[in-house]
């Protein structure tokens, strides 16, 4: 997608967003709804690389605490994905946390990850 960074050797960066491509303002827009629609702290949708989307929402039980990052990873995974071209993480925080990173670098290291604020702005 044009204008984002890739994560360095180190580790990752956000993505530095100049414009967004159609495919990457549906993802922020459905990560967006996720969020909205069940009033979760974070919202987040991943496309794979045969170009279908998934959603999640952040989830905090007792019993069980995953980002929204991990969530979306997750039903990609079930519905057998192999790979991502990118995510979109829609929270109030600066970045993505370190978890999330982390489960879509297991799918493809170098997939970006586009962070934004509630109101679908991506972060710069």
């Amino acid at each position: 997608a044009a204008g984002l960074a890739r994560p360095d050797a180190g580790g990752w960066k956000d993505a530095s967003v100049t414009e967004l491509d159609i495919e990457d303002a549906k993802i922020v827009t459905l990560a967006r709804a996720a969020r909205a629609r069940v009033g979760a702290a974070e919202g987040a949708a991943v496309r794979d690389t045969d170009g279908r989307t998934y959603v999640g929402t952040s989830v905090a039980l007792p019993s069980l605490t995953l980002s929204a990052l991990q969530v979306a990873v997750a039903v990609a995974v079930a519905g057998g994905a192999h790979g991502l071209e990118a995510a979109a993480l829609v929270t109030d925080a600066d970045e993505a946390d370190p978890a999330g990173r982390a489960a879509v670098a297991d799918l493809t290291a170098d997939a970006p990850v586009i962070v934004a604020g509630p109101d679908g702005t991506p972060r710069t």
